[in-house]
């Protein structure tokens, strides 16, 4: 394949450095051989030179919760979706979102283990992905679809297992791991989307989220995620030893505090209720949905900041799926707006979202050795970091040394 240099850019690593301008970025064989100053690179022989006509250079972005197989929160669309068509649906969304300029995610729950491999064999344009196949979720919980008049739909929608108990959560566990999750995600709350809770419910007891955690090092260290946004149930996933808490939208000091002992990483998805409330009209959502959303946008923007002033580490999510796929960058602006700079909601989506889910060896940053994942940008997003939204803006993406999305004038 040979050698590619792009030249003439101004590099943002991912980890914090000042950015360097009149620098570069040689790749070969999907991994960067080298990068900074282009007066320091060698450059070999047969090498494609690109000239990046001073764009901005960052790592591919990384967003931590995503779910491929949502299409919005309205349940007739979700009912009324043949299973075939879901899949096209999918297949568009993550094209959106590797387009959008994230290379790699975390499926939260609906994509499953041949839609990974389909990007991995190059079949789809799509993000790398880690995937949870399902949620776990007690019967009444988050991830229990019911209905008054039709019971539970739970199984139809096939992104969720009811277990209660310890020994049906440690069988479920195991059903979801053989079936090929990269982590396991449990609702430990209920959520602003429960149809039959609230956000502040406490869901599964400490005892069956410790089994979660313990089957998930059984099977090689598979980390365990949580949908938690009450405080109980956000430190009762803490004290069991979850890598991540999503949305975590009533903190107290309490939970904060044992984040920051565990080293916990927190995914805020302050995109989530504000898709809610945005969405209501267009999607028809359910009014309870709706007015639960209303009642926490604040109080979660409160929340992550605090949580951000203690020293929490942010790793970027959107919950994207409730929102619009593609619009997943929209986040760094939520972040910013609670108190993170440009620079640091930059490495909450390349760094530290790189380690939360396990890839911080392979990418997040741009150094070499790592995998090839970058983006080239026209506008300095450390002075707008909104521009980071705007397709227009995006000159370049390029996804294990292959380029995606090429704008550069030749």
């Amino acid at each position: 394949m040979g050698s590619t240099l792009l030249r003439n850019v101004i590099l943002i690593d991912g980890v914090g450095s000042p950015p360097i301008p009149q620098a570069a970025i040689l790749w070969d064989n999907g991994k960067i051989t080298d990068v900074g100053m282009e007066s320091a690179i060698s450059v070999p022989p047969n090498t494609t030179i690109v000239d990046g006509q001073g764009g901005y250079l960052l790592p591919g972005f990384i967003d931590c919760h995503v779910h491929f197989y949502s299409n919005g929160i309205g349940l007739e669309s979700s009912l009324m979706t043949p299973p075939s068509l879901l899949v096209i649906q999918a297949i568009k969304n993550a094209e959106s979102t590797l387009y959008s300029g994230i290379t790699a995610v975390r499926d939260a729950g609906g994509a499953d283990m041949g839609f990974r491999q389909a990007q991995l064999a190059g079949l789809i344009e799509a993000p790398r992905m880690k995937i949870a196949v399902k949620i776990l979720s007690t019967t009444g919980g988050h991830g229990d679809e019911f209905y008054p008049a039709l019971g539970s739909v739970t199984p139809l929608m096939a992104m969720s297992a009811v277990c209660d108990g310890p020994d049906e959560v440690r069988k479920t566990v195991r059903q979801v791991l053989r079936e090929g999750a990269d982590v396991i995600k449990v609702a430990t709350t209920g959520g602003v989307l429960s149809t039959a809770d609230h956000p502040s419910h406490t869901q599964f007891s400490p005892e069956e989220l410790q089994i979660v955690v313990q089957e998930g090092r059984y099977h090689g260290n598979t980390p365990a995620m949580a949908h938690a946004q009450g405080a109980n149930g956000i430190k009762n996933a803490i004290r069991a030893g979850f890598r991540s808490i999503e949305h975590g939208i009533y903190l107290d000091d309490e939970a904060i505090e044992l984040m920051l002992e565990h080293g916990t990483y927190l995914v805020p998805t302050l995109h989530a209720p504000m898709s809610v409330i945005e969405l209501a009209e267009s999607q028809g959502v359910m009014k309870s949905f709706v007015e639960k959303a209303k009642e926490v946008v604040e109080i979660h923007r409160e929340s992550i900041a605090r949580a951000y002033r203690a020293g929490v580490k942010i790793a970027m999510g959107t919950d994207a799926g409730v929102g619009i796929h593609g619009t997943n960058l929209r986040e760094l602006e939520l972040l910013c707006d609670v108190g993170m700079s440009p620079m640091e909601a930059i490495i909450a989506s390349t760094k530290t979202a790189a380690d939360c889910i396990g890839w911080g060896a392979n990418m997040g940053s741009l150094e070499p050795g790592k995998w090839a994942d970058f983006v080239l940008v026209r506008q300095n997003p450390l002075d707008r970091i909104e521009s980071l939204q705007e397709l227009d803006n995006i000159a370049l993406i390029v996804q294990n040394g292959n380029f995606i999305t090429n704008k550069i004038a030749r």
